[in-house]
């Protein structure tokens, strides 16, 4: 009897099996056995599996393990480029060395993240280059651009992921000349797709999916019906993502891009033979009006867009705008028309100024059925219109659920909406998928209702390892003094610890009013004594990041890290660099987005209940990745604090707390300081 998956999967996780012999540091789990064994179960017979497994359980090698083991076509998708790299760089190099095995691995990415050079090429010769110092990173970039083989921006040390120089060195779906451009040959978005079409395991993320998904253009319409497995890895962030890619945008910046790019090309290839100044003063012109029409609001606003104009905006000033950038736009195409045979640069841009025009239009018109629209507010204006969720492109277009083959009524698949090619295996995974048995919270707006789930618990002993701290008497959430009682309190604990601290904010406000409040706590100290602030924004992500991990190596003081958003997920800095995370407010999603609110309405029109339903899971998710910040390893110890009274004064706050890692509680002021103190003390032991 010929050996199944299961069985290679299992001897392969076995103490003494392949992977404790490649891997000093392995020893046999049986949570990450119990999601192999699924995983490879999905494989053998088709179907979608969705998995939580805890931090720690190593769900990395419980999908990688059966997926090169099955010997079939592997798609990879992370949620972002840095885990990308890290699962392409490290996790499969090193699982493909143990298993023995023959496989061709490939990675894939957005047109953003590989150098164009023919856009190199004309930054050359860009006589308005956006900063002082980018002559000189442009000398940079052309000395790596004759030594890389990708042309993977990542590759390129030093390169500030927020440099104004980026947009000018990379292709947009929409600036890209395609077989016309003069570095087709060499140019590495091809190169990238050919190599990920001959690879047997291929690695994207779930922007580049869905952006797929929305435009076909990444080369993904031809790579997926060719994979058997695919795993959506971090999979708690697919909603969100979709979302983002499956609605319309436009934006003043588009515009103004596009002008840019139109007077260049225009002066370049066909000075005098069209007007290009007049053409591009209008769709300048047009743009800036658009924004005059919104007045002035704050910078982030999100301004509703229920009727035919956002709230507060005079409907006819509105729709009077759209139609003169809609104009401008068809002005510009006409006049690009007449000049596409001299440049192949004519031919994108004539292609652009067409799609600019029709996405104005569709502005328009009303909103679509099941979206929402609303503008964001800020130095240009961003007009979004967006599904309230994915379930209805996952269903219909990734997985393509049919009737399928009708199985006999007592099968017990009987009923269940099966996908049309029900022998492609589907995995989605994460940390954190929810905060109840069924995962509601991720199934229901992915339209994975009909998947099997399974819940691996997280092997950490945290009863052991973490203390969560819920200060009593603590200003509410709401309070101006609250901000400066989180700084306050996480002083304290970076002050006797070292640094080491994370503070996790839910608005930017709280980050500058707690990073400065920090700062002033800490020059009280002696300088020796004296804890790093970083703070999120005042450095590239990633050098914080290092720097943070770092800690108090090479003689410096430790750190303290303020940090939003980004921060809540994916940034681990394992071992004694962090062992304190304060948490400033329960992580609910903002009441007045229209993405939320549109939600929510949704919900109460179906009976139920939008905050049991949606805010609360929402916020339960959340707080469980900022707490799974702390304790990323065995033999990780430190605590958690959330500066929210709200927790153990409101009924909801039994359901949070139930999502957390099972934490010992430190019930009073004393408790915090006595933990603290206990952590000091083992540094210096």
């Amino acid at each position: 009897m010929s050996e199944t998956l299961e069985d290679k999967v299992r001897d392969a996780f076995a103490q003494g099996g392949v992977l404790s012999r490649a891997a000093e540091q392995f020893r046999e789990r049986s949570g990450q056995t119990e999601m192999a064994l699924a995983v490879a179960r999905t494989i053998e017979d088709g179907g979608v599996l969705v998995v939580e497994a805890g931090t720690g359980v190593g769900k990395t090698f419980s999908y990688l393990v059966p997926a090169l083991l099955s010997g079939e076509r592997v798609l990879l998708s992370t949620a972002t480029k840095t885990l990308q790299d890290q699962l392409f760089g490290r996790d499969l190099p090193r699982l493909v060395e143990a298993l023995e095995l023959p496989v061709r691995t490939a990675l894939l990415k957005g047109r953003a993240s590989y150098l164009c050079l023919h856009r190199l090429d004309l930054a050359r010769h860009d006589a308005s280059l956006p900063e002082r110092g980018s002559l000189r990173t442009l000398a940079k970039i052309e000395q790596w651009s004759k030594a890389t083989r990708t042309g993977d921006l990542a590759e390129l040390p030093g390169l500030d992921e927020r440099s104004p120089l980026i947009p000018l060195i990379t292709s947009t779906r929409e600036n890209c000349l395609g077989a016309q451009c003069p570095q087709f040959k060499p140019c590495h978005v091809n190169l990238a797709r050919r190599e990920a079409l001959a690879a047997d395991v291929v690695v994207i993320n779930h922007h580049l999916f869905f952006a797929d998904l929305a435009v076909r253009e990444t080369g993904m319409a031809e790579l997926l019906p060719t994979v058997s497995v695919v795993v959506f890895d971090e999979a708690h962030q697919l909603n969100e993502t979709g979302v983002q890619f499956l609605g319309a945008q436009l934006g003043s910046g588009q515009a103004l891009d596009f002008a840019r790019d139109l007077l260049g090309a225009g002066l370049q290839h066909a000075r005098g033979l069209v007007d290009w100044q007049q053409l591009v003063a209008a769709v300048e012109r047009a743009a800036r009006e658009l924004r005059l029409a919104v007045g002035k609001q704050w910078p982030g606003t999100k301004l509703r867009w229920v009727g035919p104009s956002p709230e507060g905006i005079d409907a006819q000033v509105w729709q009077d705008a759209l139609e003169a950038l809609q104009q401008a736009f068809e002005m510009a195409a006409e006049g690009l028309d007449t000049v596409s045979e001299i440049s192949p640069d004519f031919v994108r841009l004539y292609e652009r100024a067409q799609q600019l025009a029709k996405r104005a239009a569709r502005f328009a018109l009303p909103c679509e059925t099941d979206s929402v629209r609303w503008v964001d507010v800020g130095t240009q204006l961003r007009l979004v219109e967006s599904p309230l969720d994915i379930a209805e492109a996952m269903r219909t277009r990734v997985l393509k659920i049919g009737s399928g083959t009708a199985p006999e009524d007592d099968d017990e698949e009987a009923g269940r909406a099966v996908p049309e090619d029900n022998g492609r295996a589907w995995v989605f995974t994460s940390a954190t998928l929810g905060d109840e048995p069924t995962l509601r919270w991720f199934t229901e707006p992915c339209g994975l209702g009909d998947a099997q789930v399974l819940r691996v618990q997280s092997p950490f002993d945290y009863a052991a390892q973490a203390g969560l701290y819920v200060p009593r008497a603590f200003p509410k959430p709401n309070d101006a003094a609250h901000s400066a009682r989180v700084a306050q309190l996480a002083a304290r604990g970076a002050a006797e610890l070292g640094g080491r601290t994370l503070v996790l904010t839910t608005t930017l406000r709280a980050l500058r009013a707690i990073g400065d409040e920090m700062k002033q706590q800490f020059e009280r100290l002696e300088s020796d004594l004296r804890p790093e602030v970083l703070v999120q924004g005042e450095l590239p992500k990633r050098v914080l990041m290092d720097r943070f991990r770092e800690g108090a190596d090479a003689g410096r003081a430790g750190c303290v890290l303020v940090a939003s958003a980004s921060f809540w997920e994916g940034f681990d800095a394992p071992g004694d660099a962090l062992q304190l995370v304060v948490i400033d407010k329960l992580p609910f999603p903002p009441p007045n987005d229209p993405l939320v609110e549109a939600r929510s309405q949704r919900l109460e029109a179906q009976g139920r209940s939008s905050f049991s339903d949606y805010s609360l899971p929402e916020a339960a998710v959340a707080l469980k990745q900022g707490a799974g910040r702390l304790i990323r390893r065995e033999t990780d110890c430190g605590v958690l604090a959330i500066c929210d009274t709200r927790l153990v004064a409101m009924g909801y706050g039994r359901r949070l707390l139930a999502a957390l890692p099972p934490m010992r509680r430190l019930e009073s002021e004393a408790d915090f300081e006595a933990a603290i103190g206990e952590l000091r003390n083992s540094l210096s032991a």
